[in-house]
């Protein structure tokens, strides 16, 4: 008989993860407008206030890699939630740019731990043979919040203020802090740290295993945050704003259809089965947008990187915690989200650099080529020994 999968404590963590990711996405996309009316800073200033959350994630995650297989995930999630609750209600005390700024990282910190802490729990109460299929339907909670969260946010500030949006988060965020108590986890392994040498070892902050395919995650969501961060300015520029609209439901809508798929042939048949097809989709993808005037060839985008960015995500994830030993499966997680993180965080601060040069066009075309390289990288790293973790 199957293991079931849709438990109590698994819906409950996805849940939590939604509501995390929901307001963050709120923020991420309007936070740059509130510095710019408040504090009448420049769009550069704007664009950092907006990151400098990533940043404070990178730290959070870094301290619940650490952490999380020695205290203990429900101590970890319950840190994270109360971290980002808290500083969520500290938005109305942000009476100057400074401040605005340590908040914005503090609270991208909790977010860091949280989901850290929710990543792993998903991928612990899992059952092992539906690993790859369970962390599919979890992921599903980000995907959702990335397709929602800037639509809403964008859509709200049109009726309310910047205030009663801060308003908003908060109640997101307590509503999360009350889910937490129903997460029930038995039986954590806990890692034994009392023979452990003291002092700075990378090796508590970073998973060995999960290095190689968190490479290739480094690679390829380099690729997707210039989708990620200059989109909205493709739309524009091509007279395709309505089109635009409609880039991210498409790719949340090609996500909840093929996710439940990909993760169950991964399970049955090994990573390498899904990973080539959604590596290829996610290159077809980027090289259909270098060539978009029309907003058929931006929603066929769309649908390609839904199928390809949006599973590579969810097998990577898999893959970091399939790789590892079991105790380590929330360092291996962290490890993971620290790669995406500083993919998604500093890649278009980079890829920017190069707009002028090559235009967006020209920009998605050696992205997609940068996919390639991903492709190879993944053979190299993890897909020639893939049938080994099988």
């Amino acid at each position: 008989m199957e293991e079931k999968l849709w438990t109590k404590p698994f819906i409950m963590v996805s849940l939590i993860n939604f509501i995390l990711m929901l307001s963050m996405f709120l923020l991420l996309v309007t936070i740059g407008g509130y510095a710019v009316g408040e504090y009448h800073v420049s769009t550069s200033t704007a664009g950092l206030v907006s990151g400098i959350f990533i940043v404070g994630s990178l730290f959070g995650r870094f301290w619940a890699g650490k952490n999380i297989d020695i205290l203990g995930q429900k101590k970890v999630l319950v840190i994270g939630v109360l971290i980002f609750t808290i500083t969520t209600a500290l938005y109305f005390a942000s009476f100057n740019l400074a401040l605005l700024l340590a908040i914005r990282f503090l609270n991208g910190m909790g977010n860091g731990i949280a989901s850290t802490a929710t990543g792993t729990i998903a991928a612990f109460i899992t059952p092992i043979k539906r690993r790859g299929e369970g962390i599919s339907y979890f992921s599903m909670s980000t995907v959702m919040a990335t397709a929602i969260g800037p639509f809403l946010g964008l859509s709200l500030l049109q009726f309310i203020s910047y205030r009663q949006l801060f308003i908003f988060c908060l109640v997101l965020a307590v509503i999360g802090l009350l889910m937490v108590p129903q997460v029930k986890v038995s039986h954590e392994v806990k890692s034994m740290t009392s023979h452990a040498p003291k002092g700075f070892h990378i090796s508590d902050y970073i998973d060995i295993n999960a290095i190689p395919i968190s490479i290739v995650v480094l690679i390829c969501c380099t690729a997707y945050s210039s989708v990620l961060s200059f989109i909205s300015f493709f739309a524009e520029e091509n007279n395709l704003i309505t089109a635009g609209s409609f880039f991210f439901l498409t790719y949340a809508l090609v996500v909840l259809i093929s996710r439940p798929i990909t993760g169950k042939l991964m399970d049955s048949k090994g990573t390498n089965i899904v990973m080539y097809p959604a590596l290829i989709s996610f290159f077809l993808g980027l090289l259909c947008l270098s060539i978009t005037h029309a907003a058929w060839t931006l929603i066929l985008s769309a649908a390609l990187l839904g199928f390809g960015y949006g599973n590579f995500q969810s097998i990577a994830q898999a893959t970091a915690v399939k790789v590892t030993d079991h105790e380590k499966m929330g360092l291996a997680t962290s490890t993971y989200f620290i790669f995406l993180d500083f993919a998604l965080g500093f890649g278009p601060y980079v890829l920017g650099l190069f707009i002028p040069v090559l235009g967006l066009h020209g920009l998605y075309r050696y992205m997609s080529i940068l996919v390639i390289i991903g492709m190879v990288a993944y053979y190299m790293l993890h897909g020639k020994k893939a049938h080994l973790y099988s």
